[in-house]
């Protein structure tokens, strides 16, 4: 069963932005803090963002004011705008539902991928 389903990524300049789309399940989604994460080549997942059911956000502190999350709870979907892009912001991204004392309600989807050329 695919639980958490990220679209959006592709190929952009640096100084471009892409909107990231993630379609969950009710069971993940509904009531639950939801969160971006980005894995960069080599590297291991790091936290982008995350919106509350209430709408209330977070951002890792280098990417506040570039990237935008927010969710269509009608939708179940949670989405990322990301504005102003760098060539580190290169990685793939990845949705999910984090627990709040740790860990994740889901198994991770597949990503989608972000590459930002210099």
């Amino acid at each position: 069963q695919v639980l958490l389903v990220e679209s959006g990524g592709g190929l952009v300049q640096a100084g471009g932005s892409l909107r990231l789309s993630c379609a969950a399940s009710g069971s993940v989604f509904i009531g639950n803090t939801m969160g971006w994460y980005r894995q960069p080549p080599g590297k291991q997942r790091e936290f982008v963002a995350t919106i509350t059911n209430n709408g209330n956000t977070k951002y890792a502190d280098s990417l506040k004011g570039r990237f935008t999350i927010s969710r269509d709870n009608a939708k179940k979907t949670v989405y990322l705008e990301m504005n102003n892009l760098k060539p580190e912001d290169t990685a793939v991204y990845y949705c999910n539902a984090p627990w709040t004392g740790g860990g994740f309600r889901s198994s991770w989807g597949q990503g989608t991928q972000v590459t930002v050329s210099s």
